[in-house]
């Protein structure tokens, strides 16, 4: 596969290599120089990055009482079964 670099230095990575790298918009890559090659590295997404914005909205105290409650409610369950 082969690209053109612009007048601005970008270069296009060709869709399949993208693909099968699972580069998508934002995935942020490392270039380091060997040996007269360029090398890229994509960089593992940082998982508290991803979460950010997922949780607005969200009431956590709410959501941790409710989780509580499940809790408590299969522990009693073990205690009269058992």
């Amino acid at each position: 596969m082969m690209a053109k670099v612009s007048k601005k230095g970008w270069v296009v990575i060709p869709a399949p290599l993208r693909r099968r790298l699972g580069l998508k918009p934002g995935t942020i890559v490392e270039f380091r120089e060997e040996e007269g090659k360029i090398i890229m590295l994509p960089q593992a997404e940082d998982p508290v990055e991803g979460l950010y914005g997922k949780l607005a909205g969200m009431n956590l105290t709410d959501a941790l009482l409710e989780m509580r409650g499940e809790e408590l409610r299969h522990e009693e369950g073990k205690v009269r079964s058992g």
